[in-house]
């Protein structure tokens, strides 16, 4: 998730902390998430309140681009077999962690419904990360890490400005690399094999 910004994403600071520093040492809450600035993503990683910046056009790009070349085969049936949800950007609390990713998708046959809810609380079956300088670090260390805890068989990672795409799936209790595509490259790749798709599509800017 989050940004191209030069901005390293930030723990927030509790109100009282300059007058209750043991205050500071408490667990992130929801009530966090709910009270961070409105222009920042906040998430709750293992016990702690992180909060980027919005994505910069390069990282929306990308994930805009694959969530709707997914979307259409994948969620509407449209040139696609179906039977999934691809949702941006949910925001998944994950036992105490909150996490939001860039993309996720159900398989319909788990999640039936559509649910009108605040959040997520059910696993997703896929996730993807949209990888930037200020979060990356997250994005596949405490991140990767949560989803394989909570089982989500399938992740994969985009790098908007190298141009590569990596899949994969979860193997016991960590993630083996499927396979990474650069450029131009067909991408048809598990869960979502049954179309392909030019990867190229989803960089809509010049690379660096």
């Amino acid at each position: 998730m989050a940004s191209d910004s030069s901005d390293r994403p930030d723990a927030l600071p509790c109100p009282d902390d300059l007058t209750e520093p043991a205050a500071a040492k408490r667990p992130a809450t929801y009530q966090d998430v709910l009270d961070a600035p409105p222009n920042r993503v906040a998430e709750v990683l293992g016990g702690a309140l992180y909060t980027s910046p919005r994505p910069a056009s390069p990282h929306a790009g990308a994930a805009s681009g694959l969530g709707a070349t997914l979307g259409n085969p994948f969620q509407y049936g449209r040139g696609g077999p179906g039977g999934w949800w691809i949702i941006d950007e949910p925001e998944l609390h994950l036992g105490d962690d909150i996490v939001v990713p860039d993309l996720a998708g159900w398989r319909r046959e788990r999640m039936s419904e559509y649910p009108d809810v605040p959040y997520f609380s059910q696993p997703p079956d896929w996730i993807c990360e949209v990888l930037s300088a200020s979060t990356r670090a997250l994005d596949e260390g405490v991140k990767q890490a949560i989803y394989a805890r909570e089982g989500v068989p399938h992740l994969w990672f985009a790098e908007p400005r190298e141009r590569w795409l990596a899949a994969y799936a979860l193997r016991g209790k960590r993630y083996a690399l499927l396979r990474k595509l650069a450029g131009n490259a067909s991408v048809s790749l598990p869960p979502f094999d049954a179309v392909a798709f030019n990867l190229g599509d989803l960089w809509l800017t010049a690379p660096r």
